[in-house]
């Protein structure tokens, strides 16, 4: 397979959905249409001076091979509905050893693969998580967490499944950093009660720095997956995180059994890890 990109470019790339090419809607509109967000969908205006880089870094074992228990790195990939069918089984094969799929947006959207995503990366043992688009605009952070939870982003400790995830990103949605702070919280504690799990932040530097004012009060609770599409050999992280957990380090990388562009991902720690922190075990 080709590794992933480290870098991206300024235009997000087009994408296969249901067979029919389809670009995903770039961050300078001024409002993301409702259940068009994506992992990444605010980074371009976050980063609109970041140049390309031609460089590949390596974060997997290459088509077919063997993964080791507690292989470094481990490799993943984040996806929508903007991929179009996937064949998780070359996925798989592929090196890749865990996945975020979009399941939802504000309390009444419902990305229309997440259940086809789900269930066959589950049969193909990529671990997963499912993340939600957060839309603070819409609606209180304890109604979408409630919505996400009893539409895909509940947690079980079967060896596959992750805890869910919050996709902040979009910019501020209007709200003070006090506010944007408050309505965070709320979708913590309410996800927390109805799964038992720490909920994941997915957010920018920029965006977290920004709309929350660097807030340190979730880096105890909730583990960073940090968006930083960077040549460097580590990312930055937002103010209020001592350490990342995740890292989307590109929207255009390469693997078997995805059409086109994929964001691709890595963890922190190696597999032993990943597998305890889906589990929820020391």
């Amino acid at each position: 397979m080709t590794a992933g990109v480290l870098g991206a470019s300024l235009a997000l790339a087009a994408t296969v959905s249901a067979g029919t090419a389809s670009a995903r809607p770039t961050a300078r509109d001024s409002a993301i249409p409702l259940g068009q967000g994506y992992m990444g969908a605010g980074y371009l205006h976050d980063s609109a001076s970041f140049a390309p880089d031609t460089r590949h870094l390596r974060l997997d074992a290459g088509a077919g091979a063997v993964v080791s228990p507690n292989a470094t790195a481990p490799a993943g990939i984040d996806v929508s509905h903007y991929q179009g069918a996937i064949t998780w089984t070359s996925v798989k094969s592929a090196g890749i050893q865990f996945a975020f799929i979009k399941a939802t947006e504000s309390t009444t959207y419902k990305d229309p693969n997440f259940s086809a995503n789900y269930l066959n990366a589950y049969n193909a043992k990529v671990i997963r998580g499912a993340y939600h688009f957060a839309r603070p605009d819409l609606s209180g952070g304890a109604a979408q967490a409630t919505y996400f939870a009893a539409n895909g982003g509940a947690w079980s400790a079967d060896s596959l499944t992750l805890p869910g995830m919050l996709d902040l990103e979009g910019g501020c949605y209007g709200k003070s950093t006090s506010a944007m702070q408050s309505w965070i919280l709320d979708f913590y504690t309410t996800y927390k009660a109805r799964t038992g799990r720490d909920i994941l932040i997915y957010t920018s530097p920029s965006w977290w720095n920004s709309c929350t004012g660097g807030w340190s009060g979730m880096y105890s609770k909730s583990p960073l997956v940090d968006a930083n599409w960077t040549t460097a050999a580590s990312p930055s992280i937002p103010s209020g995180f001592p350490y990342w957990t995740f890292w989307q380090y590109t929207d255009s990388g390469s693997v078997s059994g995805v059409s086109g562009a994929v964001d691709r991902d890595r963890f922190s720690a190696d597999s032993s890890r990943l597998l305890a922190l889906a589990n929820n075990t020391p």
